[in-house]
């Protein structure tokens, strides 16, 4: 069985993605108050993608959009290294001067790393900035340095700076397409995965291109073989997910046999590396305790056969005589003598003494009464 490592293509069917854009944006026109909600974070239009398999490493694609999924007014912070010999606000003012003269303007402030470190250390001041802008980059020489300052809430709401070379060439063509570009953030802790392709103000047609270039740059950079995605939906924070792709099954069945494959080769492969790397001594060395494994378990076996052959000898009991008790005997020896009461001694030694008198009396009359001739 040949191994299918290349990856089927998704054919998305374009009237079933123009139907489910315009029923989402219908839904967000009725939660809109506004002008001012429609290019709400939570009004943005997201990509669900479902995968057939987990992935085995975690991966962050950047995916450019033909369209831009931002506006023109939103707030754009840039933070950039300290550079030598520079105070805080010189540093500004290079920064400023090198954008101008590359041609970005996107970027409404710059902020430097030692401002960030002193002035945005209280939890307050990073919560400010964190609703003072919706985007944020950041110079990729400074980029691993930011975690610990900025704190968990930019990263628990998906606000975390996008890192931009800020030594390139080609500055405002990198720093603009980070900016109506969008990422998507794989784990290997789940098959689901989320990018932002648009906003409510964009037309069904612009939205519909910007899914299409995202399903083909993710199917493309995936660190996956075989068929990827699953399923893909389409859907805001506030709304249900509506489906647009759905993969055939007979892509499981080529799952199944790229896994049953693979299994096979790997134990080929283990198989011909011990053959390969054994010598004359190791194959020796494993024959002999073979042999003594087998010699081991044919004595236990001999032991277990011995042990049911003998005679187990059945236990009988022993009939003892039974013991009448010490008091049974004593009764019928001697009767128990009652125990006199206290007043009745005193009572038995009066009548004992009288009774001595009467029989001394008595002898003393018998002594004293002459015989009859």
């Amino acid at each position: 069985m040949a191994e299918v490592v290349e990856k089927t293509e998704t054919a998305l069917d374009r009237s079933q993605v123009k139907k489910a854009i315009q029923a989402l944006q219908a839904f967000l026109k009725t939660k809109a108050t506004g002008d001012s909600l429609l290019l709400d974070e939570s009004q943005a239009i997201s990509l669900l993608f479902t995968l057939w398999k987990v992935p085995k490493q975690p991966q962050t694609i950047r995916i450019p959009l033909p369209h831009g999924q931002r506006s023109d007014t939103d707030e754009v912070c840039l933070f950039t290294r300290d550079e030598p010999n520079m105070t805080s606000e010189q540093t500004q003012r290079f920064y400023k001067k090198l954008l101008e003269e590359r041609g970005v303007s996107n970027v409404s402030e710059i902020i430097p790393y030692k401002v960030l470190k002193t002035e945005y250390k209280p939890y307050e001041a990073k919560r400010r900035l964190l609703g003072n802008f919706d985007m944020f980059l950041s110079d990729d020489r400074i980029r691993r340095l930011l975690p610990s300052q900025l704190g968990r809430h930019f990263y628990d709401r998906k606000r975390e700076p996008l890192s931009v070379n800020l030594q390139s060439k080609h500055l405002a063509r990198d720093i603009q397409g980070v900016i109506q570009g969008t990422n998507m953030k794989i784990t290997n802790k789940g098959c689901c995965c989320m990018a932002r392709v648009g906003h409510p103000g964009m037309t069904a047609d612009e939205v519909a291109a910007n899914i299409e270039a995202a399903v083909q740059t993710v199917e493309a950079k995936l660190r996956m073989k075989g068929p990827v995605i699953k399923l893909i939906h389409v859907k805001s924070q506030t709304s249900v997910a509506l489906p647009i792709y759905t993969a055939d099954l007979s892509q499981l069945s080529v799952l199944k046999k790229n896994g049953l494959t693979r299994k096979s080769k790997e134990g080929k492969k283990k198989t011909q590396e011990t053959k390969q790397a054994d010598t004359p001594a190791d194959i020796e060395a494993e024959e002999k305790k073979k042999t003594k494994v087998k010699k081991n378990k044919a004595q236990i076996k001999k032991e277990e056969e011995e042990e049911e052959e003998e005679e187990i000898p059945q236990l009988v009991p022993i009939e003892t005589p039974i013991k009448k008790p010490k008091l049974e005997k004593q009764l019928k020896k001697k009767p128990l003598e009652k125990a006199p009461k206290p007043g009745a001694k005193k009572e038995t030694k009066a009548q004992s003494k009288l009774t001595k008198k009467a029989a001394k009396t008595d002898s003393k009359k018998r002594r004293k009464v002459p015989k009859v001739k």
